[in-house]
């Protein structure tokens, strides 16, 4: 088996994921702040330390302004649904994800919310000029696809803050944290969104949302926090107002063990090994006929994830065929039919690889010489 789909989620992960799951799971198991009991504050320990670690990691300045949500979907609708009241503007570009564009269509046929969108290039590059031309009296916010989900391409947040100055900037982070470096007070980012079992290596069900002091978004959920519990209002105070019902612990667990693996291993020998995998499987597709590689292949604003086509061949038929040799990859449109339109591969889509850190480069290679075979069919 040859996993290639870490855009999707990453896999295998690293042991200390497992290692801190288990030991949740196996040997506390209570939950946090709902009793003061042993094994509950155990619970609400791990949470706060995880919260303190992640908050570090993106150089936040108060843990408590970054909140645990069920992944990163969740993150960007809090921001998008929390933050727009009606007859708000909107910019954001062509190459978002439909967990940006969805919530986005809901709130412009739903409250008059106006939206524009940037057009980026065919090799998903946005022109800054673009987001400054589109700027009106009541634009609120702008939100950009850090790293794109299709192509790979990073777009440049600190300029685009540069150039939007005191509008609200919010960034999906979902392929860039752990991909690439991110510092929010480096790149005054306002509201940062991401999902946490990519290449932060927690298990899937958990995503994370860092809000700027002095921002308020209106809540997605209310209920039990396990504080102010004589009252029926909502708490006012972070991280609660924002964390109802009981949070996923054994996932925050295991983000916990995955931000462990990334301080042992250190994130500039991540990065680097990725990126090395990504520029061999970048040169062995350049050498296949018939083989075209969407984005900026040669570009170094990238994290790893190619996507490309076979000449002759839908994308559908080029994954069943490496699906058959236990090789496994993405295809179609993954959720982001915008960015297809803008690079050309709208309706078919691409087929979409992605190797982790755990990728070895042997499997590239093999990867590479099944992609030959069913080139030459």
């Amino acid at each position: 088996m040859i996993y290639l789909d870490n855009a999707a989620t990453s896999f295998p992960k690293p042991k200390e994921t497992v290692e801190y799951a288990n030991n949740f799971i196996l040997n506390i198991g209570g939950n946090p702040g709902r009793s003061g009991h042993t094994l509950s504050t155990e619970a609400a320990r791990i949470i706060f330390e995880t919260r303190e670690r992640l908050t570090t990691f993106i150089n936040g300045k108060d843990s408590k302004r970054l909140l645990f949500t069920q992944n990163g979907t969740e993150s960007l609708n809090l921001a998008i649904l929390g933050l727009f009241k009606e007859k708000d503007h909107v910019i954001t570009t062509s190459m978002e994800h439909n967990s940006v564009m969805r919530p986005l269509t809901f709130l412009e046929k739903e409250k008059g919310v106006e939206v524009s969108i940037a057009r980026c290039s065919k090799q998903g590059r946005l022109d800054i000029k673009e987001i400054k031309r589109l700027i009106k009296k009541n634009t609120k916010a702008v939100i950009i696809n850090h790293g794109s989900n299709v192509i790979g391409n990073v777009q440049p947040v600190e300029e685009i803050k540069d150039t939007v100055r005191d509008i609200i900037l919010i960034v999906d982070a979902c392929q860039t944290i752990g991909a690439y470096p991110i510092d929010i007070e480096r790149d005054n980012i306002d509201i940062l969104c991401f999902s946490c079992h990519k290449s932060l290596y927690s298990i899937q069900g958990l995503g994370a949302i860092y809000i700027r002091d002095g921002i308020k978004l209106k809540p997605l959920k209310f209920g039990g926090t396990g504080s102010k519990s004589e009252f029926t209002e909502q708490p006012d105070f972070l991280p609660d107002k924002y964390e109802s019902g009981t949070p996923n612990t054994p996932g925050i667990a295991s983000l916990l063990g995955g931000l462990t693996f990334i301080e042992k291993t250190g994130l500039e020998h991540i990065i680097k090994k990725k990126m090395a995998l990504r520029e061999v499987i970048i040169k062995g597709l350049s050498v296949i006929n018939g083989i075209t590689v969407y984005g900026n292949p040669d570009g170094k604003e990238n994290v790893p994830v190619i996507s490309f086509n076979m000449k002759g061949k839908l994308p559908s038929e080029v994954g069943y065929e490496l699906n058959k040799k236990g090789i496994y990859v993405r295809v179609g449109l993954h959720c982001s039919p915008l960015a297809h339109k803008t690079i050309g591969t709208f309706p078919e889509g691409t087929v979409r690889v992605a190797p982790g850190y755990f990728t070895g480069e042997e499997e590239v290679v093999k990867f590479l010489e099944v992609l030959r075979e069913i080139a030459r069919k």
